[in-house]
Protein backbone atom coordinates (compact mmCIF):
# COMPACT_ATOMS: atom_id res chain seq x y z
CA UNK A 1 0.00 0.00 0.00
CA UNK A 2 1.55 3.62 -1.17
CA UNK A 3 1.87 5.61 2.21
CA UNK A 4 0.02 8.94 2.56
CA UNK A 5 1.41 12.25 1.65
CA UNK A 6 2.95 13.47 5.65
CA UNK A 7 1.37 16.77 5.06
CA UNK A 8 -2.05 15.29 4.76
CA UNK A 9 -1.41 12.51 7.73
CA UNK A 10 -0.86 15.69 10.27
CA UNK A 11 -3.57 17.58 7.87
CA UNK A 12 -0.93 20.89 7.81
CA UNK A 13 -0.04 22.84 4.32
CA UNK A 14 3.10 22.37 3.19
CA UNK A 15 4.65 25.42 4.39
CA UNK A 16 3.35 24.80 7.89
CA UNK A 17 5.69 26.13 10.86
CA UNK A 18 7.45 24.22 13.15
CA UNK A 19 4.91 25.39 15.84
CA UNK A 20 2.08 24.45 13.40
CA UNK A 21 3.35 20.73 13.15
CA UNK A 22 3.71 20.48 16.64
CA UNK A 23 0.31 21.70 17.32
CA UNK A 24 -0.78 18.96 14.87
CA UNK A 25 1.38 16.39 16.19
CA UNK A 26 0.06 16.74 19.73
CA UNK A 27 -3.82 16.68 18.87
CA UNK A 28 -3.77 13.83 16.32
CA UNK A 29 -1.38 11.85 19.24
CA UNK A 30 -3.86 12.79 21.40
CA UNK A 31 -6.42 11.39 19.86
CA UNK A 32 -4.93 8.13 18.29
CA UNK A 33 -3.06 7.20 21.22
CA UNK A 34 -3.06 3.16 21.71
CA UNK A 35 -3.34 3.97 25.31
CA UNK A 36 -6.26 5.91 24.81
CA UNK A 37 -7.96 5.45 21.76
CA UNK A 38 -10.93 2.86 21.31
CA UNK A 39 -10.39 2.81 17.69
CA UNK A 40 -9.55 -0.54 15.80
CA UNK A 41 -7.06 0.80 13.54
CA UNK A 42 -5.51 3.71 16.51
CA UNK A 43 -1.74 1.91 16.71
CA UNK A 44 -1.66 2.38 12.86
CA UNK A 45 -2.74 5.47 12.28
CA UNK A 46 -0.14 6.74 15.53
CA UNK A 47 2.65 5.16 13.49
CA UNK A 48 1.73 7.09 10.55
CA UNK A 49 1.20 10.18 12.28
CA UNK A 50 4.54 9.29 13.87
CA UNK A 51 6.37 9.04 11.19
CA UNK A 52 5.17 12.16 9.50
CA UNK A 53 6.30 14.18 12.55
CA UNK A 54 9.77 12.25 12.64
CA UNK A 55 10.66 13.64 9.08
CA UNK A 56 8.41 16.68 8.69
CA UNK A 57 9.89 18.24 12.02
CA UNK A 58 13.89 17.25 10.97
CA UNK A 59 14.75 20.45 8.47
CA UNK A 60 16.77 18.06 6.09
CA UNK A 61 14.47 14.84 6.10
CA UNK A 62 11.88 17.39 5.47
CA UNK A 63 13.84 19.33 2.82
CA UNK A 64 14.92 15.88 1.46
CA UNK A 65 10.45 14.90 1.31
CA UNK A 66 9.72 17.93 -0.04
CA UNK A 67 12.16 17.34 -3.33
CA UNK A 68 11.72 13.31 -3.35
CA UNK A 69 8.78 12.57 -1.84
CA UNK A 70 8.67 9.70 0.24
CA UNK A 71 11.68 8.12 -1.89
CA UNK A 72 14.07 10.91 -0.37
CA UNK A 73 13.24 9.33 2.94
CA UNK A 74 13.65 5.81 2.81
CA UNK A 75 15.88 2.50 2.43
CA UNK A 76 19.20 3.55 2.14
CA UNK A 77 21.56 0.71 1.37
CA UNK A 78 20.09 -1.20 4.07
CA UNK A 79 20.54 1.66 6.41
CA UNK A 80 17.62 3.48 7.38
CA UNK A 81 16.86 6.83 8.19
CA UNK A 82 14.71 6.87 11.36
CA UNK A 83 11.19 8.00 11.40
CA UNK A 84 10.87 7.27 15.01
CA UNK A 85 12.61 10.47 16.36
CA UNK A 86 12.59 10.15 20.31
CA UNK A 87 9.14 12.00 21.46
CA UNK A 88 8.98 10.68 25.46
CA UNK A 89 9.72 14.38 26.68
CA UNK A 90 6.46 15.69 24.34
CA UNK A 91 4.53 11.67 25.19
CA UNK A 92 5.42 12.82 29.31
CA UNK A 93 3.81 16.22 28.53
CA UNK A 94 0.58 14.91 26.81
CA UNK A 95 0.29 11.51 29.05
CA UNK A 96 2.92 11.81 32.02
CA UNK A 97 2.73 13.76 34.20
CA UNK A 98 -1.07 14.70 34.22
CA UNK A 99 -3.62 11.91 33.51
CA UNK A 100 -7.49 12.46 32.52
CA UNK A 101 -9.93 11.22 34.94
CA UNK A 102 -7.49 9.73 37.50
CA UNK A 103 -6.12 7.75 34.89
CA UNK A 104 -1.92 8.08 35.36
CA UNK A 105 1.12 7.90 32.78
CA UNK A 106 3.10 5.46 31.79
CA UNK A 107 5.19 4.01 34.78
CA UNK A 108 8.67 4.60 34.96
CA UNK A 109 9.36 1.31 34.95
CA UNK A 110 8.05 0.93 31.45
CA UNK A 111 10.28 -0.37 28.73
CA UNK A 112 11.95 2.85 27.15
CA UNK A 113 14.02 3.44 24.27
CA UNK A 114 17.43 4.59 24.27
CA UNK A 115 18.62 7.74 23.54
CA UNK A 116 20.49 8.19 19.48
CA UNK A 117 24.00 9.01 19.60
CA UNK A 118 25.47 10.99 16.64
CA UNK A 119 29.05 11.19 15.19
CA UNK A 120 30.47 12.89 11.89
CA UNK A 121 31.56 10.41 9.35
CA UNK A 122 34.34 12.28 7.00
CA UNK A 123 34.47 11.14 3.23
CA UNK A 124 36.78 11.39 0.60
CA UNK A 125 35.41 12.87 -2.54
CA UNK A 126 35.37 9.69 -4.35
CA UNK A 127 34.44 7.83 -1.38
CA UNK A 128 31.02 9.66 -1.40
CA UNK A 129 30.45 9.23 -4.63
CA UNK A 130 30.89 5.93 -5.00
CA UNK A 131 30.57 4.82 -1.45
CA UNK A 132 33.15 2.69 0.80
CA UNK A 133 32.95 0.50 3.67
CA UNK A 134 34.49 2.09 6.88
CA UNK A 135 35.35 1.47 10.26
CA UNK A 136 34.29 3.32 12.84
CA UNK A 137 35.26 3.71 16.71
CA UNK A 138 32.32 5.84 18.97
CA UNK A 139 31.60 5.67 22.92
CA UNK A 140 28.11 4.28 24.45
CA UNK A 141 27.17 2.73 27.47
CA UNK A 142 27.02 -0.79 27.93
CA UNK A 143 25.94 -2.84 30.66
CA UNK A 144 28.11 -2.69 33.46
CA UNK A 145 30.48 -5.97 33.69
CA UNK A 146 30.54 -5.65 37.57
CA UNK A 147 27.14 -6.23 38.33
CA UNK A 148 25.67 -6.85 35.61
CA UNK A 149 23.44 -3.72 34.60
CA UNK A 150 21.32 -4.29 38.39
CA UNK A 151 23.78 -1.28 39.75
CA UNK A 152 24.37 -3.54 43.06
CA UNK A 153 27.62 -4.79 44.37
CA UNK A 154 28.08 -8.57 44.41
CA UNK A 155 26.46 -10.31 46.97
CA UNK A 156 24.66 -6.80 47.85
CA UNK A 157 20.48 -6.78 48.61
CA UNK A 158 18.33 -5.40 46.24
CA UNK A 159 15.06 -4.52 47.45
CA UNK A 160 11.70 -3.48 46.22
CA UNK A 161 10.74 0.37 47.06
CA UNK A 162 8.05 0.09 50.10
CA UNK A 163 6.81 3.74 48.94
CA UNK A 164 6.04 3.11 45.11
CA UNK A 165 5.65 -0.46 45.48
CA UNK A 166 8.72 -0.73 42.94
CA UNK A 167 7.23 1.47 40.08
CA UNK A 168 9.39 4.19 40.67
CA UNK A 169 7.05 6.93 40.60
CA UNK A 170 4.37 8.56 43.55
CA UNK A 171 1.37 9.59 42.71
CA UNK A 172 -0.66 12.73 43.92
CA UNK A 173 -4.92 13.16 43.20
CA UNK A 174 -5.67 16.65 43.16
CA UNK A 175 -9.27 17.52 42.64
CA UNK A 176 -9.49 20.76 40.29
CA UNK A 177 -12.42 22.86 38.29
CA UNK A 178 -11.60 20.98 35.48
CA UNK A 179 -12.06 17.38 37.65
CA UNK A 180 -9.75 15.23 39.65
CA UNK A 181 -6.71 15.00 37.90
CA UNK A 182 -3.76 12.80 38.94
CA UNK A 183 0.05 14.31 39.20
CA UNK A 184 2.70 11.73 38.88
CA UNK A 185 6.88 12.69 40.75
CA UNK A 186 9.43 10.65 40.93
CA UNK A 187 9.87 8.69 43.83
CA UNK A 188 12.22 10.50 46.38
CA UNK A 189 13.19 7.41 47.89
CA UNK A 190 14.49 5.53 45.01
CA UNK A 191 15.20 8.13 43.00
CA UNK A 192 12.86 6.37 40.32
CA UNK A 193 14.39 3.32 40.59
CA UNK A 194 12.12 1.28 42.26
CA UNK A 195 14.19 -0.46 44.18
CA UNK A 196 17.19 0.30 46.63
CA UNK A 197 20.23 -1.54 46.99
CA UNK A 198 22.41 -2.00 49.66
CA UNK A 199 25.53 -1.29 48.44
CA UNK A 200 26.14 0.60 45.29
CA UNK A 201 28.63 -1.61 42.37
CA UNK A 202 31.66 0.42 42.86
CA UNK A 203 32.17 0.18 39.26
CA UNK A 204 29.18 2.11 38.03
CA UNK A 205 28.11 3.32 40.73
CA UNK A 206 24.64 1.82 40.43
CA UNK A 207 23.63 3.30 37.16
CA UNK A 208 24.24 -0.51 35.88
CA UNK A 209 25.79 1.32 32.82
CA UNK A 210 29.43 1.75 32.15
CA UNK A 211 31.16 3.69 29.19
CA UNK A 212 32.87 1.95 26.19
CA UNK A 213 34.43 2.37 22.83
CA UNK A 214 32.83 0.28 19.93
CA UNK A 215 34.05 -0.67 16.93
CA UNK A 216 32.62 -1.29 13.81
CA UNK A 217 32.49 -1.59 9.93
CA UNK A 218 29.67 1.01 8.19
CA UNK A 219 28.67 0.23 4.57
CA UNK A 220 28.19 4.00 3.01
CA UNK A 221 26.11 4.04 0.27
CA UNK A 222 27.27 5.35 -3.24
CA UNK A 223 26.02 8.98 -3.44
CA UNK A 224 25.94 10.47 -0.35
CA UNK A 225 26.75 14.25 0.24
CA UNK A 226 27.33 16.42 2.76
CA UNK A 227 24.98 17.05 5.59
CA UNK A 228 22.71 13.35 5.00
CA UNK A 229 22.59 11.13 7.60
CA UNK A 230 22.75 7.58 7.64
CA UNK A 231 20.80 5.93 10.62
CA UNK A 232 22.22 2.30 12.20
CA UNK A 233 19.72 1.09 14.14
CA UNK A 234 20.18 -0.43 17.52
CA UNK A 235 23.50 1.04 18.17
CA UNK A 236 22.75 4.25 20.39
CA UNK A 237 22.22 4.32 24.04
CA UNK A 238 20.78 1.03 26.08
CA UNK A 239 16.86 0.57 26.60
CA UNK A 240 15.53 1.30 29.78
CA UNK A 241 13.91 -1.88 31.61
CA UNK A 242 14.68 -3.54 28.66
CA UNK A 243 13.63 -1.30 26.00
CA UNK A 244 15.11 -1.28 22.58
CA UNK A 245 18.59 0.31 22.33
CA UNK A 246 18.42 4.05 20.42
CA UNK A 247 20.09 4.88 17.19
CA UNK A 248 23.72 5.96 16.28
CA UNK A 249 23.72 8.45 13.09
CA UNK A 250 26.61 9.19 11.57
CA UNK A 251 26.46 12.99 9.83
CA UNK A 252 27.86 12.68 5.88
CA UNK A 253 31.02 15.91 5.83
CA UNK A 254 32.71 15.02 2.44
CA UNK A 255 36.34 16.74 1.96
CA UNK A 256 36.72 19.15 -1.10
CA UNK A 257 37.98 17.97 -4.52
CA UNK A 258 41.16 19.08 -5.88
CA UNK A 259 39.52 19.78 -9.37
CA UNK A 260 35.95 18.96 -9.04
CA UNK A 261 32.85 20.30 -7.19
CA UNK A 262 29.70 18.69 -7.09
CA UNK A 263 26.25 20.26 -7.64
CA UNK A 264 23.27 17.86 -6.55
CA UNK A 265 24.28 15.19 -9.14
CA UNK A 266 26.10 16.67 -11.34
CA UNK A 267 30.34 17.13 -11.33
CA UNK A 268 31.84 20.04 -12.81
CA UNK A 269 35.20 20.69 -14.01
CA UNK A 270 36.87 23.90 -15.08
CA UNK A 271 39.40 23.18 -17.90
CA UNK A 272 41.96 25.50 -19.22
CA UNK A 273 43.02 24.73 -22.68
CA UNK A 274 45.08 27.14 -24.75
CA UNK A 275 44.51 29.89 -27.85
CA UNK A 276 45.45 27.18 -30.39
CA UNK A 277 43.63 24.74 -28.94
CA UNK A 278 40.13 26.92 -28.88
CA UNK A 279 40.79 28.28 -32.25
CA UNK A 280 41.89 25.35 -33.95
CA UNK A 281 40.25 22.59 -32.12
CA UNK A 282 41.26 19.24 -30.47
CA UNK A 283 40.86 15.77 -29.51
CA UNK A 284 42.32 16.69 -25.41
CA UNK A 285 42.04 13.86 -22.24
CA UNK A 286 39.89 15.19 -19.40
CA UNK A 287 39.52 14.00 -16.02
CA UNK A 288 37.12 12.57 -14.55
CA UNK A 289 35.61 10.47 -11.06
CA UNK A 290 35.77 7.07 -13.70
CA UNK A 291 39.40 7.86 -15.07
CA UNK A 292 40.09 9.75 -18.41
CA UNK A 293 37.92 10.99 -20.87
CA UNK A 294 38.41 11.99 -24.62
CA UNK A 295 36.96 15.02 -25.44
CA UNK A 296 36.73 16.94 -28.78
CA UNK A 297 36.72 20.64 -28.47
CA UNK A 298 35.78 21.92 -31.63
CA UNK A 299 37.32 25.08 -33.53
CA UNK A 300 36.02 28.03 -32.19
CA UNK A 301 35.25 27.19 -28.70
CA UNK A 302 34.65 30.03 -26.82
CA UNK A 303 35.22 30.66 -23.15
CA UNK A 304 32.50 29.43 -20.90
CA UNK A 305 31.71 26.74 -23.83
CA UNK A 306 30.29 24.21 -21.54
CA UNK A 307 30.17 20.36 -22.50
CA UNK A 308 28.45 17.65 -21.04
CA UNK A 309 29.64 14.17 -20.12
CA UNK A 310 26.79 12.01 -19.96
CA UNK A 311 26.65 9.15 -16.61
CA UNK A 312 30.26 10.56 -15.80
CA UNK A 313 28.21 12.50 -12.37
CA UNK A 314 27.13 11.07 -8.62
CA UNK A 315 25.14 7.88 -8.75
CA UNK A 316 21.71 9.17 -8.26
CA UNK A 317 21.05 8.08 -4.21
CA UNK A 318 17.97 5.13 -3.87
CA UNK A 319 17.28 5.87 -7.34
CA UNK A 320 18.60 4.11 -10.68
CA UNK A 321 21.27 5.86 -12.94
CA UNK A 322 23.91 8.64 -12.47
CA UNK A 323 24.36 12.46 -12.70
CA UNK A 324 26.22 14.05 -15.42
CA UNK A 325 29.84 15.55 -15.78
CA UNK A 326 30.10 19.55 -17.31
CA UNK A 327 33.02 20.76 -18.17
CA UNK A 328 33.30 24.27 -18.30
CA UNK A 329 36.10 25.33 -20.74
CA UNK A 330 38.55 28.62 -20.07
CA UNK A 331 40.87 29.32 -22.64
CA UNK A 332 44.10 30.34 -20.96
CA UNK A 333 45.36 33.37 -22.03
CA UNK A 334 49.62 33.45 -21.74
CA UNK A 335 51.15 36.53 -19.75
CA UNK A 336 54.57 36.25 -21.54
CA UNK A 337 55.75 35.48 -25.04
CA UNK A 338 58.45 35.07 -27.03
CA UNK A 339 59.99 36.77 -29.35
CA UNK A 340 58.56 34.34 -32.06
CA UNK A 341 55.08 33.96 -30.29
CA UNK A 342 54.83 38.07 -30.05
CA UNK A 343 55.68 37.98 -33.70
CA UNK A 344 53.09 35.49 -34.87
CA UNK A 345 50.34 36.82 -32.40
CA UNK A 346 50.71 40.51 -34.06
CA UNK A 347 51.10 39.07 -37.66
CA UNK A 348 47.90 37.59 -37.02
CA UNK A 349 46.43 40.81 -34.94
CA UNK A 350 46.27 42.53 -38.51
CA UNK A 351 44.25 40.09 -39.78
CA UNK A 352 41.62 40.11 -37.65
CA UNK A 353 38.53 42.42 -36.87
CA UNK A 354 39.38 45.25 -34.17
CA UNK A 355 35.34 46.00 -33.91
CA UNK A 356 34.43 45.87 -30.46
CA UNK A 357 30.79 44.40 -29.60
CA UNK A 358 29.30 43.60 -26.81
CA UNK A 359 28.21 40.36 -25.90
CA UNK A 360 24.32 38.70 -26.61
CA UNK A 361 24.64 36.60 -23.70
CA UNK A 362 24.92 37.77 -20.15
CA UNK A 363 26.92 35.98 -17.48
CA UNK A 364 23.91 34.81 -15.40
CA UNK A 365 22.89 33.37 -19.28
CA UNK A 366 25.94 31.02 -18.50
CA UNK A 367 25.28 30.19 -14.80
CA UNK A 368 21.62 29.18 -15.42
CA UNK A 369 23.57 26.84 -18.43
CA UNK A 370 25.79 25.27 -15.88
CA UNK A 371 23.89 24.73 -13.58
CA UNK A 372 20.13 24.11 -15.18
CA UNK A 373 18.40 27.04 -13.83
Amino acid sequence: MSKRDYYEVLGVQKGASADELKSAFRRLAREYHPDVSKEENAEEKFKEINEAYGVLSDDQKRAQYDRFGHAGVGDMGGMNYDFTGDFSDLFEGLFGSFGFGGMGGRSRNAPRRGRDLQKEMKLEFDEAIFGVEKEIEFSRDEVCSTCNGNGAEPGSNINTCSPCKGRGEVQVRRQTILGQVVQTTTCPHCNGRGKTIETLCRTCRGNGLERKTITKKVKIPAGVDKGQQIRLGGEGQPGVNGGPRGSLYLVINVKPHKFFQRHEDDILLNLDINVAQAVLGADIEVPTVDGSEKLNIPAGTQPGKMFTLRARGVPRLQRSGRGDQKIIINVNIPKKLSGEQRELFESLAGTLDTEIKPQERGFMDWVNEVFGG
